[in-house]
């Protein structure tokens, strides 16, 4: 039997010689997106930049050569490549040239461009119609299965003043909260499921909720803190994005040849 067992083991890693390949072509990369059915989500894509760029070109939004340079010196400082070698470097680890990356640079600094000819002086008007979607919220959340677990939950807390954190620990069916304590983030109302976002509203800080039922099972929620609402930098370009991102779908159903109605 031990012989048996013996001969029958796999061989070791050492054993095992590995046949060498060629670095992937463009083709094989092609034909790796279609085999896992992501080549549409990338097609997708390439046409929304092909869009931008035949829109800006329509429009006379362009890019000057020292627009380029500064976003370019911006990307090499927050990718740490502040050399010439490391630089190099990293353009082979990703398989493209200095020409792909430029151009890339090139269409984010299009595509923001468009972006602000087009919607820049609609973002005051959005926030105030919408001002509530931008209120941000840090919560706490336990997710269990059934509504007789959460309202027990909810009686330890309220009753015995109980461990938000420890609870999470011990009940919580969601990976991320067992990890966190608890501790789901700082939110906008909008990023939240909508039966979540509709109690969350109205509740005050410091405040837990009553079970609330999703398809993921029974929240138990705790409101940490509201944060004051204000149109800043990072909220506007928020909704210029989301407004922008809205504007292309509608434009790539009308344009795109592929697209259907």
């Amino acid at each position: 039997m031990k012989d048996t067992l013996e001969q029958s083991a796999p061989p070791t890693q050492q054993e095992l010689e590995f046949p060498k390949i060629s670095p992937a072509t463009d083709a094989d990369i092609i034909a790796h997106l279609r085999h896992s059915c992501k080549i549409a989500e990338i097609a997708t894509l390439a046409e929304r930049d092909a869009l931008i760029l035949k829109i800006c070109e329509n429009l006379g939004i362009g890019v000057t050569d020292e627009e380029l340079q500064t976003a370019g010196n911006t990307f090499r400082m927050e990718h740490k490549l502040l050399e010439a070698n490391t630089t190099l470097a990293w353009l082979s680890q990703q398989r493209i040239t200095v020409e792909d990356w430029t151009q890339g640079i090139r269409l984010n600094l299009l595509a923001k461009k468009l972006k602000e000819y087009l919607f820049g002086e609609a973002v005051d008007n959005h926030y105030l119609q919408n001002r509530n979607d931008y209120k941000r919220v840090a919560l706490s959340q336990i997710v269990v299965t059934n509504l007789e677990e959460a309202l027990k939950i909810i009686q330890a807390i309220r009753e015995q003043n109980a461990s938000f954190c420890a609870l999470a620990l011990e009940y919580s069916k969601v990976k991320q909260a067992k990890e966190n304590g608890g501790f789901v983030g700082i939110r906008f109302l909008t990023e939240l499921m909508p039966e979540i976002a509709k109690v969350v509203s109205e509740a005050k800080e410091g405040e837990v909720l009553a079970p609330i039922q999703t398809k993921f099972g029974y929240h138990v929620i705790k409101v940490e803190k509201w944060f004051p609402v204000e149109l800043n930098e990072s909220i506007r370009e928020r909704i210029m994005e989301s407004i922008f991102q809205t504007w292309l779908q509608n434009k790539s159903r009308l344009t795109l040849p592929n697209s259907k109605g």
